[in-house]
């Protein structure tokens, strides 16, 4: 029976600079937990012949599909701030899948054991971060936001030492390609001219290949990066999501959301939000990932300076004035974002301080972000008892009226923008606390929910309500 898998290994061919040729460690004993066949099917995979065992044996890396090429990738990083060399330190990229001939997808093991790159760490990883993963880059992708995504977990029989004993497993990730700022970064600074260029034409045939001919590539290249990173954090801002660990080794050059770690969505307004353990001082906080997507794709900026200019004043110069410009593109992109969750059409020289209103007052009444905008939708069942909301719902109307538009339309637009449901942080819990006891019921019934997120389903008052309020903070964590 043939699975489907087609190979073409692009990236292993690159130099060991890039790279470091390794096959995933075996486990001892692969339990395959959830496969994703919607995602399967998407890629042109059948596994409806395989038994449970094989497709255990399979996506644990005991038995690796005809084709593959096995490597781990080198990268750097700025980790909360600090320049650091990485590399794949728990990860192998089994390679590149194509479909259809001409659409070409990594296909990565996320614990598969040590690598040159894992620094003294076990290589592993453990069941509830990779099911965490799994749930939430398959949320990301049904709120219609560039992702990663899963492919399959599997338990391997092994327990991983952290804080405690725990469950090993291994994540199959799925990505346009594992190409990051990181991987920029790391090249730069072996300061080899030939192998940036290798990297800059690599990176334009796989993601960018409208600028091919172009005669000023670096540059181009930088202006669409930034425009897709800017995109990315105005939808994960639309819909309350902080990624909690926005290093550069975890931003991607094609715009899709990567890693995974300590990643969470916000129930109550506050944009001083932050749920990550490690982060202390809430550099990755929800009102911080614009100013910090700015700051990364400087740091890209400074890696391109060798390519944008044979002066490298003048190259500077040119990169700087891009950079500067982040602002402006990501405010024109998130007034045009919050004016569609408000259901408001063109332009008014007051939207920005209609948005801002209501921002204000959801963070002193601790409005739940998700619900504030669903029930917009349907004002009538009187919500709003604060009488300055009131006030600001009446100077909403005034500008709806001015939409020269049907009230259907404007519901059809912010429907499109806000979801009835989004992975609640306790129930994200209650569900990786199941399937820790072995009962994964609770994590399909949760992906299913969230698979159709903008639609009124049957049981979405479940997965709507925020958790009661507790003394006890929520935290996330890395699971590294």
């Amino acid at each position: 029976m043939t699975i489907g898998w087609h190979f073409d290994n692009s990236y292993s061919k690159l130099s060991n600079n890039f790279k470091e040729e390794i096959k995933p460690t075996p486990v001892d004993n692969p339990e395959l937990v959830i496969l994703n066949k919607e995602l399967a099917n998407n890629l042109n995979l059948d596994f409806s012949k395989i038994d449970k065992k094989k497709l255990s044996e399979i996506f644990s890396g005991n038995s690796l599909p005809e084709g593959t090429k096995s490597i781990a990738q080198a990268y750097a990083g700025h980790q909360f701030g600090h320049f650091t060399m990485l590399g794949d330190g728990r990860a192998v990229l089994l390679g590149e899948h194509l479909v259809n001939k001409n659409k070409r997808f990594d296909i990565q093991f996320k614990g598969s054991g040590k690598t040159s790159f894992s620094r003294g760490g076990d290589g592993r990883a453990v069941l509830g971060p990779m099911l965490r993963e799994y749930i939430i880059s398959e949320a990301i992708h049904a709120l219609n936001i560039p992702t990663t995504r899963s492919l399959a977990v599997v338990k391997t029989g092994e327990k991983v030492v952290r804080e405690s004993l725990l469950q090993g497993a291994i994540l199959t990730r799925v990505a346009t390609s594992h190409i990051r700022v990181g991987t920029f970064q790391y090249i730069a600074a072996t300061q080899n001219i030939d192998d940036l260029k290798t990297l800059v034409n690599y990176t334009i045939n796989r993601h960018y290949p409208e600028i091919k001919s172009s005669k000023t590539k670096a540059l181009d290249l930088l202006n669409l990066v930034m425009e897709k990173q800017c995109q990315l954090v105005v939808d994960w801002m639309r819909v309350g999501f902080i990624h909690g660990v926005m290093n550069t080794d975890n931003m991607a050059i094609s715009g899709e959301t990567i890693d995974y770690g300590p990643c969470a969505f916000m129930d109550h307004y506050d944009p001083k939000t932050v749920f990550s353990s490690i982060d202390k001082f809430g550099r990755y906080a929800f009102s911080n990932q614009p100013p910090i997507t700015k700051w990364n794709l400087a740091r890209f900026a400074e890696c391109l300076i060798p390519l944008i200019d044979k002066n490298e004043n003048t190259s500077i110069k040119i990169a700087s004035e891009i950079i500067d410009n982040f602002q402006n593109i990501y405010e024109e992109k998130w007034l045009n974002m919050m004016r569609d969750k408000l259901g408001l059409f063109g332009e008014d020289i007051n939207d920005k301080k209609l948005i801002k209103d209501l921002l204000k007052l959801m963070e002193k009444n601790k409005s739940d972000y998700t619900n504030t905008f669903y029930n917009l939708m349907d004002i009538k069942n009187n919500i709003y008892k604060d009488k300055n909301f009131i006030i600001w719902i009446n100077n909403w109307k005034k500008r709806i009226n001015s939409n020269k538009t049907s009230n259907q339309k404007q519901i059809e637009l912010m429907k499109k923008s806000n979801p009835v449901v989004i992975p609640r942080n306790h129930k994200v819990e209650e569900a990786l606390a199941a399937a820790e006891e072995g009962n994964f019921e609770v994590v399909i019934n949760l992906l299913s929910i969230l698979k159709k997120p903008y639609d009124l389903q049957k049981n979405s008052a479940d997965y709507q309500s925020p958790p009661l309020l507790s003394d006890q903070k929520y935290q996330t964590f890395c699971g590294t």
